[in-house]
């Protein structure tokens, strides 16, 4: 496991108590580095959408616990917000819930010649996912070959 796997999976432990206490559900904690700074990010969510007062109640609450453990050994700027409307699907609970929707799939690399795919999401499990065109056609995707995924919108 990675340094940054290692750090992710710490806070997301500690993060969990908080998230659960509030009714809130964790869609992801990230640690990546963005320019010179690193991000400690987590990204909740509930019915009807997250405040920027409950985003403020996670953060003060998980920035005392991450304090008290002191196990990331860089500065880090600690994020707490919604996942938005981009959100892509990463958990179990979230390709569930977007069966029979509307989604977008990038590929790390060209599938017949395309690198981005939009289809209903028919079938997924923890290697592949199903997508069903337009068109009818289906098509399996092996999930390590998706960099990313989350529902499709029209503007």
């Amino acid at each position: 496991m990675s340094k940054r796997e290692e750090y992710e999976k710490r806070a997301e432990e500690m993060i969990l108590p908080i998230i659960e206490e509030n009714s809130f559900e964790l869609v992801d904690v990230e640690y990546v580095k963005e320019g010179s700074n690193w991000y400690l990010r987590a990204y909740i969510d509930k019915e009807g959408g997250i405040t920027v007062d409950d985003c403020e109640i996670v953060s003060r609450a998980w920035g005392e616990v991450l304090d008290n453990k002191d196990f990331i050994d860089t500065a880090y700027i600690l994020e707490v917000s919604s996942p938005g409307l981009g959100r892509p699907l990463k958990k179990e609970r979230d390709f569930e819930r977007s069966l029979g929707e509307e989604v977008e799939v990038r590929t790390y690399k060209a599938i017949d010649k395309q690198k981005e795919f939009i289809g209903i999401l028919k079938a997924y499990d923890k290697y592949s996912v199903t997508l069903v065109f337009e068109d009818e056609t289906e098509m399996n995707i092996a999930r390590t070959d998706i960099a990313l995924i989350r529902l499709a919108f029209d503007f």
